[in-house]
C-alpha cells in the first residue's frame, strides 16, 4: 500500500468514528471535524509531527493545541488512529464517566491545553514557542488548529503581533477555512486571500493550499513551514464542512448537530470502509539533555519596622530574589513592568521575562503555554486589566494550570489618575476562580513571603499590590502562610473586630487607636489570605466580640465583606461591610477613603455608629 494510500484510509476511517461516536452520543460537532481531517492526517501520519506516544509529558515532543476545540470528536479520534486510544472507548464520547469531554481538558491525557472558548489557543501555542526557543533552547515545534469563525477574536490578533515580535520560526497556525459558522457563513468566506494579506501583514509567512482535503498539498505545506526562518507560519487552507458526506457538505444549519440512525446509515454508505485496525505511526521526537541547575539560597529580607515601602515594590524585590532559587519562574508583564515593578526581575534575569505589550488577553493565553511547558509563570499588570483576560483566566483550571496573578494599582488608594485605573473588581474576580489562591498583602514583609508561598504553591494564585508606600507592620522572620490572617491588636475586652487587608489595614489601626482612647476595645485582624480563609480565627473574633466590621478598597460584590459573611453564616454575629460604594473619581487618597467610607476617621464614625444602635436595640 502506498503512503498516500495508507493516509486516505486512515483519513476515512476517523471520518466514520467522528460520524459514530457523535451519533452515540446525540450531540457534537461532527462537521467541523470532518472539514480538518486531512489537515491533521497529514501532520500526524506523513512524518511531520514527532511525539512520543507512551509519554506525552516528554520534553521535546511536538505539540498540538486544537483552538477549536469543538472539534474535539476529530482531536479524539486522530489518537485513536495513532493506537493511543481504543475505539470502543472512543464511542463514550461525552458521557458522564468518560474523558472524551465535549471539549477537550486535561482530563485527557494527550490534551495540551483545555479549548472551546474560541480565540484562545493561538496564544497558548505562542507561549509553548517562546518557552521552547527562549527559555529551553530545544527544538520542539507547537502546531494550533485554528477555525475561520474564530479569527473574529482580538485575542488572535494579538498573538500574531507578539508572535512575529518573538520571531517564533517554531510555531505553526493551521486555519481551517470551511466557510461556515454556527449560523452561517463566515465575514470572509472562502476568501484564501484576505486572511493571507491580513496575516502577513502582522509579519507571519503564509501558505496558501488551494485543495485543503488534498494530502500532498497539506503536507509540502508543513514542509515549507518548516523551512521558514524567523517567522511563525499560517497555513490557510480551502476546506469543506462535512467533507466526505454530499448531504452535509458546504451546507448550512449542520453545525453542532449529530446525525440521526437513518442519517448514520445513509452518510457511512458514502465514505469508504477500510480495515478498522489500521493504524498511522508518529515519528518520535530528539532526545535531549538539560544541564542540572543549582537552586541558590534567597537572601533574607532587609526591611525595618516603620519603614515606607509600597507592596508593589516588595513584589519586584521578591521575583528578583527568588528567581535563582525557581530556575523555572518567568515574568511576563504588560508594558508596565516601571509600575508594577516587575522590571526588576528584568534585570537580574533577562532571558525569562517576557515583553507582551498592551495585549492582556494573549498574555494570559501565553502564560498558560508557558506553565504547560512547566514553567512557573508570573503575569502582571494593573489590576483592573486583567478584566479584559478572564475569560483566559477562567479556563486556566481546565488546563491543569499553575499561574501566579499579580495585579497592581489596585482600589481608589491609587488616586488622581482615577476610575478607569483603579482595580475594584479583582478579587471578586479571582476568588470566582475553581481552586484559586487570592492573597492580599499590607506591607512588604507579607508581601515578600506572599510571593514565596505563591511560588511553592502549584495552580492559580493572585497577588493584590497597592500603588502607594504602606508602614512596615512586620518582622523579618513574621510568616505568612497562604490561609492564615494575623490579629495585630488583642485584648480580652475587645468589643470590636475589624478585618481589613492592603491600604485599609493601616486605616484599621489608626482608627483602633483612636476608638481606644474613646474606651472602645478594638481587635484587628489582617485578612492577607482572602482565599483561603482563616476561618478559625474569624470565628473566634465572633464569639469574643460582638461587631465585626470589613474594610475594603474593593466594590461591595464579590469582596472581602462577602467572604467573611459567608464563612459566619452559621453565627449570629452582627457584621458590617465598609467599602467602596460610591462612584470613584480623580482626587488625593485620602480623599478617595475618606468619600468611600474606607479612611481611619470613617471607620471610626461606622463603628459608633453601629454600637449606638445596637445598644438600643438591645435595651
Amino acid at each position: 500500500m502506498t503512503q498516500k494510500k495508507k493516509l486516505q484510509q486512515i483519513s476515512a476511517n476517523i471520518r466514520r468514528w467522528i460520524l459514530n461516536c457523535t451519533n452515540r452520543a446525540g450531540s457534537g460537532h461532527p462537521t467541523s471535524s470532518m472539514s480538518a481531517v486531512e489537515l491533521m492526517v497529514a501532520l500526524f501520519f506523513d512524518g511531520h509531527f514527532r511525539y512520543d506516544i507512551d509519554h506525552p509529558r516528554h520534553y521535546n515532543n511536538d505539540r498540538l493545541i486544537f483552538s477549536k476545540g469543538h472539534a474535539s470528536p476529530l482531536f479524539y479520534a486522530l489518537w485513536c488512529a495513532a493506537d493511543a486510544v481504543d475505539e470502543d472507548d472512543l464511542m463514550t464520547y461525552r458521557r458522564f464517566d468518560s474523558v472524551f469531554e465535549g471539549h477537550p481538558t486535561s482530563r485527557f491525557r494527550y490534551t495540551e491545553a483545555a479549548t472551546g472558548s474560541l480565540g484562545q489557543g493561538l496564544s497558548i501555542g505562542v507561549g509553548m514557542a517562546m518557552s521552547g526557543k527562549y527559555v529551553d533552547e530545544i527544538p520542539f515545534r507547537t502546531y494550533v488548529l485554528i477555525g475561520d469563525s474564530e479569527l473574529a477574536e482580538g485575542s488572535q490578533w494579538e498573538a500574531m503581533q507578539i508572535a512575529s515580535e518573538y520571531q517564533l520560526d517554531n510555531l505553526v497556525g493551521i486555519l481551517d477555512v470551511n466557510r461556515l459558522g454556527q449560523r452561517g457563513p463566515t465575514m470572509q468566506g472562502h476568501n484564501l486571500n484576505v486572511y493571507q494579506k491580513r496575516i502577513e501583514a502582522f509579519g507571519w509567512n503564509t501558505v496558501i493550499v488551494p485543495e485543503g482535503h488534498n494530502l500532498s498539498e497539506i503536507s509540502e505545506a508543513y514542509q515549507q513551514a518548516k523551512r521558514c526562518k524567523d517567522r511563525p507560519t499560517m497555513i490557510i487552507a480551502h476546506t469543506i464542512k462535512g467533507k466526505g458526506v454530499s448531504f452535509l457538505e458546504d451546507k448550512n444549519g449542520w453545525h453542532g448537530k449529530a446525525l440521526d440512525d437513518e442519517q448514520l446509515k445513509q452518510a457511512l454508505k458514502e465514505i469508504e470502509e477500510v480495515p478498522t485496525d489500521l493504524r498511522g505511526e508518529l515519528k518520535p521526537p530528539q532526545e535531549v539533555n538539560f544541564p542540572v541547575l543549582e537552586r541558590s539560597q534567597p537572601e533574607e529580607l532587609k526591611y525595618e519596622i516603620g519603614e515606607k515601602i509600597a507592596t508593589r515594590t516588595a513584589y519586584g524585590n521578591a521575583v528578583a530574589r527568588l528567581g535563582d532559587k525557581f530556575s523555572n519562574m518567568v515574568i511576563l508583564d504588560g508594558e508596565v513592568s516601571n509600575s508594577t515593578r516587575a522590571e526588576f526581575f528584568q534585570e537580574q534575569f533577562p532571558e525569562r521575562y517576557f515583553e507582551m505589550y498592551i495585549a492582556e488577553q494573549n498574555m494570559v493565553g501565553a502564560a498558560l503555554g508557558m506553565a504547560l511547558r512547566e514553567k512557573m509563570p508570573f503575569v502582571s499588570t494593573f489590576a483592573a486589566f486583567f478584566s479584559r483576560a478572564f475569560d483566559q483566566i477562567r479556563m486556566s483550571p481546565y488546563s491543569g494550570a499553575n499561574v501566579k496573578f499579580v495585579g497592581s494599582h489596585a482600589g481608589v488608594e491609587i488616586g488622581q489618575d482615577g476610575p478607569s485605573q483603579m482595580g475594584l473588581e479583582d478579587i471578586a474576580m479571582f476568588r470566582s476562580v475553581l481552586g484559586s489562591t487570592v492573597l492580599y498583602p499590607s506591607d512588604a514583609v507579607s508581601t515578600e513571603r506572599c510571593v514565596e508561598q505563591m511560588a511553592n504553591r502549584c495552580g492559580i494564585a493572585y497577588l493584590r499590590t497597592t500603588r502607594g508606600k504602606l508602614p512596615v507592620l512586620y518582622g523579618r522572620d513574621e510568616r505568612f502562610p497562604i490561609g492564615g490572617s494575623k490579629v495585630l491588636r488583642r485584648s480580652n475586652d475587645d468589643q470590636v473586630t475589624l478585618i481589613a487587608a492592603g491600604v485599609t489595614l493601616h486605616e484599621a489601626l489608626s482608627a483602633a487607636d483612636e476608638l481606644g482612647r474613646s474606651g472602645v476595645s478594638v481587635r484587628v485582624i489582617d485578612l492577607y489570605s482572602v482565599k483561603p480563609l482563616d476561618v478559625e480565627t474569624l470565628k473566634a473574633a465572633a464569639r469574643e466580640t460582638s461587631l465585626l466590621v470589613t474594610i475594603e478598597d474593593h466594590f461591595a460584590a464579590g469582596g472581602i465583606g462577602e467572604t467573611v459573611c459567608g464563612a459566619l453564616s452559621d453565627t449570629s454575629i452582627t457584621i458590617r461591610s465598609l467599602c467602596v460604594s460610591m462612584r470613584p473619581r480623580s482626587g488625593t487618597t485620602e480623599q478617595l477613603l475618606d468619600q468611600q467610607g474606607i479612611s481611619a476617621g470613617k471607620i471610626v464614625e461606622a463603628v459608633k455608629e453601629s454600637i449606638t444602635s445596637m445598644t438600643h436595640s438591645w435595651q
